[in-house]
């Protein structure tokens, strides 16, 4: 069995109805667990609502780099994701490829993210990009020893995630790394530890392929799993079985 361990299914789109069917289907193609990644404190509530009614759906809470806009204080953070129904902190991060103009307030963002996520003892997802040396130092820096987490949707190189292996820190892969262009993607998975590897969708966006143009959902987070075992050179169900673990293991989810 898999599991979703980044996707973002209040932004399908969808009815209440129609959301209970695009889970059905992932059900029915073997996907166990959800977990639904908060990117806007704005949203937060309407997330929380929209998979309220799902017992296999878990939920975090925080503040993409790229919702800025939306930055919230620590004490305001602290108080939203010290609830039982969130079992990570994030999604969090640091984005200069696309919003480098927002650098200092990331920055800020980011160590908040990071000292809420000691307080509470929960880990931490984020998003990284053109941001390598600053994530790592910050890390470095603010987390507590006991503090892990996962850097979602991976993109960067391997010397990136060996760094923030050592860290305690696990690596997710998406779809991305089924994309004939992504062969440097496809070399670092083929050295991220398995017992270090989760596998995501990050839907709605970047579905893998045969389904690449199509917008994306949880259901076809098997297609990932199947490339990267395939990359690895192990079964399908090894793949399945370790990163499922891997999942339980990060987010203490039951």
């Amino acid at each position: 069995m898999f599991v979703d361990s980044h996707c973002h299914l209040d932004r399908l789109d969808k009815s209440p109805e129609e959301l209970a069917e695009v889970l059905k289907f992932a059900r029915n193609r073997g996907v166990e667990h959800f977990l639904c990644v908060c990117v806007s404190v704005n949203d937060y509530p309407s997330m929380l609502k929209a998979v309220d009614d799902f017992d296999d759906v878990s939920v975090s809470c925080g503040v993409h780099p790229l919702h800025q806009e939306e930055a919230c204080e620590f004490n305001e953070l602290l108080a939203m994701a010290d609830s039982e129904k969130v079992v990570a902190i994030g999604e969090t991060g640091l984005d200069y490829f696309y919003s480098a103009e927002t650098k200092e307030v990331q920055l800020k963002s980011f160590v908040d993210h990071i000292k809420v996520a000691n307080q509470l003892n929960k880990p931490l997802i984020i998003h990284t990009r053109d941001a390598k040396e600053d994530t790592l130092n910050l890390l470095r820096e603010h987390k507590a020893p006991e503090t892990t987490g996962v850097l979602h949707c991976f993109t960067e190189d391997w010397p990136m995630a060996q760094a923030a292996i050592e860290l305690g820190f696990y690596i997710s892969i998406s779809g991305i790394v089924t994309f004939k262009t992504a062969t440097e993607l496809q070399e670092v998975v083929k050295q991220i530890p398995l017992e270090k590897l989760l596998i995501e969708t990050d839907s709605p966006w970047l579905a893998p392929v045969p389904y690449r143009g199509k917008k994306n959902q949880p259901g076809y987070v098997r297609e990932v799993g199947e490339f990267i075992a395939q990359l690895k050179g192990i079964s399908v169900d090894e793949l399945a079985k370790v990163t499922t673990q891997n999942f339980y293991d990060l987010f203490k989810v039951k």
